[in-house]
């Protein structure tokens, strides 16, 4: 059972965790993780992406020349795909990149990012991320305190609006939820600091 130290906002280490061997300990699935960070940034895109085809463009009302005798190439619209200004072949239209994983596998992923972060060292424990005021600068000393660099995720395990504002301005830095955790926000992060509470509800409902 993977077992990690656990600090307070001063940086002092006051104990250790025993996480859980299902969601913090298992062999790290990358074809996984690889799918599900896939979906994730496909689900982001709006795909409002559109171009007119040479039946959308202006103009185009008459032949631009006779068929023939003219020398020139027949030509039946300037709105043919050839002309400036003419329409787009095989464009892009507004089309849904949405991809959707089985609910097992986006756990497994999720499972396997967080022990992979495990494995390498890079998730930092608090006892409790309390504050009294929304404060950037309070939240930069204490990620400071706990060495958390400057490539951070912190999870807690309800919402704390204080944490959230002193911390959603500081580059670099996001602020999630237990609940909200996706695979590409814990991957895409250096370090991952977590409350204990929040520990405990990934383990709950992640397992």
């Amino acid at each position: 059972m993977p077992t990690v130290d656990v600090y307070n906002i001063e940086g002092a280490k006051v104990g250790q965790l025993e996480l859980s061997e299902d969601v913090f300990g298992i062999e790290p699935n990358e074809p996984v993780m690889h799918q599900a960070v896939t979906a994730y940034l496909a689900n982001q895109r709006q795909g409002t992406h559109s171009t007119k085809t040479r039946g959308e463009v202006s103009g185009g009302g008459r032949k631009p020349w006779r068929q023939k005798g003219t020398g020139r190439a027949r030509q039946g619209s300037i709105t043919a795909p050839q002309w400036t200004g003419g329409g787009i072949v095989f464009g892009p239209k507004p089309r849904s990149y949405r991809m959707a994983l089985p609910k097992k596998v986006r756990r497994l992923a999720i499972k396997s990012a967080l022990s992979a972060k495990v494995r390498n060292g890079e998730i930092i424990v608090v006892d409790q991320l309390t504050m009294a005021e929304p404060k950037t600068k309070e939240m930069v000393r204490i990620l400071n305190n706990l060495d958390a660099g400057k490539k951070t995720l912190v999870v807690t395990g309800g919402l704390d609006r204080n944490v959230y504002l002193s911390g959603r301005n500081i580059p670099g830095v996001s602020v999630s939820l237990a609940d909200w955790l996706n695979v590409y926000q814990i991957l895409a992060h250096h370090k991952v600091v977590m409350t204990q509470d929040a520990v405990r509800r990934v383990e709950e409902v992640f397992a």
